[in-house]
């Protein structure tokens, strides 16, 4: 009798166990897209595309249907193990799809092909796809090109030192945008955005990120807050229509605390270099 019990387990078990393992299966057999999210575009000087996996640790994707209804979304983080490859489901058709790449804390939220927010309004160096996806009954593969959707702002400090009780930097600037269009390639509100940046030994430069609102773009005005500790006030300049482009950096070098240091400049030379990650950079002094 226990022998016929035990058998009548193990056919039970079998039976429990065969449907799961038909079902996925199944559900790899149907994924009939394969998106592989590899590279970002390089439009000066045909320069390498480099992985975008190296560059972000975050990608969020969005699939619409005709109507703008949002019919698919995919959420990977840099421990992924198929970071960097999407596999989708989709009845044939045409659709649009939108890709974000960024390095922001959490998941980015895509809204709708026109918006797409960041967590707690954090602009990092983000990257975009935004296309027609087109969807047939087999198996389709595409490896996708982004693009740079930020402009930086780099200060380059000459100072012979920073005040030992400067703990941070706060960067409050207007003009440009924390909320993104793919559609559009550009941002699309007006933000007041507030960045900080700790400050250590030996640690010159810094840089904060905004969505330009178009092609040739402007901060109507950063403030640079030297903070201390307790948050207070040790040294603060302001700058004002500050040129930002798409894929540049806008960089000010110059003596925040006036005390000197090699490389100070104040006659206000224009300088334009090539930089291997980014299209160029537009060098300012102060």
């Amino acid at each position: 009798m226990k022998k016929y019990l035990f058998i009548v387990l193990a056919l039970l078990v079998a039976a429990c166990e065969k449907p799961i393992l038909d079902e996925e299966m199944v559900m790899k057999k149907e994924a009939n897209v394969i998106l592989h999210i590899t590279q970002f575009e390089q439009t000066a000087f045909t320069r390498a595309a480099t992985d975008i996996t190296e560059l972000c640790t975050r990608l969020n994707v969005a699939v619409f249907d005709a109507d703008g209804t949002k019919v698919k979304t995919v959420v990977q983080k840099d421990t992924d193990s198929d970071f960097g490859t999407v596999t989708l489901t989709l009845a044939a058709g045409t659709y649009h799809l939108v890709v974000i790449a960024h390095n922001g804390e959490g998941s980015a939220t895509i809204t709708s092909e026109e918006k797409v927010t960041f967590p707690n309004n954090k602009v990092t160096d983000t990257f975009y796809y935004y296309g027609d996806l087109v969807v047939t009954e087999s198996q389709q593969s595409y490896d996708l090109v982004l693009t740079r959707a930020v402009a930086m702002f780099r200060l380059m400090l000459t100072d012979e030192e920073i005040p030992s009780n400067v703990a941070r930097l706060k960067f409050y600037y207007t003009g440009g945008s924390s909320t993104f269009s793919p559609s559009a390639g550009y941002g699309c509100v007006n933000s007041k955005q507030t960045e900080y940046r700790t400050v250590a030994p030996g640690l010159t430069v810094f840089d904060i990120y905004t969505l330009p609102h178009t092609e040739n773009d402007v901060l109507t005005k950063l403030t640079v807050t030297a903070l201390d500790a307790n948050d207070n006030t040790v040294k603060e300049r302001v700058f004002e229509n500050i040129p930002v482009t798409r894929n540049q950096i806008t960089r000010y070098t110059g003596s925040f605390f006036g005390n000197g240091g090699s490389g100070q400049s104040t006659d206000g030379t224009f300088r334009l270099t090539a930089d291997p990650d980014w299209d160029s950079v537009n060098g300012y002094t102060f």
